[in-house]
């Protein structure tokens, strides 16, 4: 049990430890100040794609209503909506530019997104896309059946696929495939589904791959020395 005597020196101690007296000696004492955090609004770069204005044909016809677009062309026709943060202004002389409404960082990664977007859909119901494909190996062969595509890949059955509305698909030596269209999303995700079903494999080549594709070939193993 601590005596009383040596309770009151600790607490003492600690007292004059507390107002900045040790042994005699004064320690320098500072003052905590309560501490300011600054923030600084940062301006966002605008896109090196965004900002390129689009050149509208004469034959595209644009129709605007707050934030959707409906683009109309020799080919087909196009809709799209854009979000709050992305603004379509149209400019004289047959010019169409795509700007952000806010300076956020959503903004600045939209920007040029949907700059391509829009640009795509005036390229598409103008002049149209097209995606090639080809088919290697022995046996491997496509026929078109009316509005279905037959591939034969070397499995136990025919593979039938039907074509989409808006989708042209032309069949060259059975071995060469492509499909065309206004709508480039469409095209790509329907000729990605045809490789699907067969990739191209590293050692001999042998699948479905894109006409200017270029596949790593790998070395087989090599046989067994004797």
């Amino acid at each position: 049990m601590a005596s009383p005597v040596g309770a009151s020196v600790q607490s003492s101690y600690l007292r004059s430890a507390f107002l900045g007296e040790v042994n005699g000696m004064r320690v320098p004492g500072f003052s905590i100040s309560r501490v300011a955090v600054v923030r600084k609004t940062v301006e966002c770069k605008e896109s090196r794609i965004g900002k390129q204005p689009i050149a509208v044909p004469s034959s595209v016809t644009l129709v605007m209503e707050g934030q959707d677009l409906k683009v109309k062309g020799p080919l087909g026709e196009l809709a799209i909506s854009y979000p709050r943060e992305i603004k379509l202004d149209k400019v004289d002389s047959g010019l169409l530019k795509v700007s952000k409404a806010v300076e956020t960082r959503r903004a600045n990664q939209m920007h040029g997104l949907f700059r391509t977007l829009t640009d795509n859909m005036v390229v598409g119901v103008s002049k149209g896309f097209e995606k090639k494909l080809q088919l290697i190996g022995t046996g491997y062969r496509a026929t078109l059946e009316g509005k279905d595509i037959v591939l034969n890949l070397g499995f136990s059955h025919p593979v039938r696929m039907t074509i989409p509305d808006g989708i042209q698909v032309k069949v060259e030596e059975n071995t060469r495939i492509t499909v065309s269209g206004y709508d480039k999303s469409a095209i790509g995700q329907f000729a990605a589904t045809i490789r699907k079903w067969r990739p191209p494999e590293p050692y001999k080549g042998k699948g479905v791959k894109y006409a200017d594709e270029i596949v790593r070939r790998k070395e087989g193993k090599a046989g067994k020395k004797k």
